[in-house]
């Protein structure tokens, strides 16, 4: 692969993963065309103890990437209020990481996008059963997701999650592996 290939990689992963890349947020999901995913580049790209990734086939043409933080997906699976909602979907509140994340590929595989997906993204728990009691309509802020809570918590993340993919897209631009900026 031509290190302009790899750059382009890179390039995407900072600008879409960003957050998750630096720490900061549990999951990014991206969508890919299945014919320029390199897995294997992707998951050398990501390898690290602290990320992992999955993929997911939408058919012929598209594949979706979970890139997460592992330890940030496991404390945000382990709270009592996310097993028992994440229990309504199918996942038995006794799994791991790892289990709930073959149930969301298998859910990411039956149906358009469950909506327990925003769990799996870092979202608040509290906004993804707004998103879904409301259909997605009369949120109180629409940005990265749709706020039905903590306006004021929304807004900052937002402002961090930008800055995030800022300081990194810039790190990438600059010549750095994305290896050496997320280690």
């Amino acid at each position: 692969m031509s290190a302009t290939s790899i750059r382009n990689i890179e390039s995407v992963l900072a600008f879409h993963a960003a957050p998750t890349l630096m720490g900061v947020k549990c999951g990014s999901l991206l969508s890919l065309s299945a014919k320029g995913c390199d897995v294997g580049r992707l998951e050398e790209s990501l390898d690290s103890k602290r990320l992992g990734v999955r993929f997911v086939n939408r058919g012929d043409t598209r594949r979706l990437v979970y890139i997460f933080d592992k330890a940030l997906l496991d404390k945000t699976l382990a709270a009592a209020d996310v097993k028992a909602f994440l229990a309504r979907y199918g996942y038995d509140p006794s799994w791991g990481a790892e289990s709930c994340l073959d149930r969301l590929c298998e859910r990411l595989v039956q149906s358009d996008f469950p909506h327990e997906v925003g769990i799996f993204l870092g979202y608040p728990l509290e906004d993804v059963k707004g998103f879904i009691a409301n259909c997605g309509q009369r949120c109180k802020l629409c940005g990265v997701w749709k706020v039905y809570g903590d306006v004021d918590k929304a807004r900052a993340m937002f402002e961090c999650f930008e800055n995030c993919r800022i300081c990194l897209c810039r790190q990438i631009e600059s010549g750095r592996p994305l290896r050496a900026c997320v280690a």
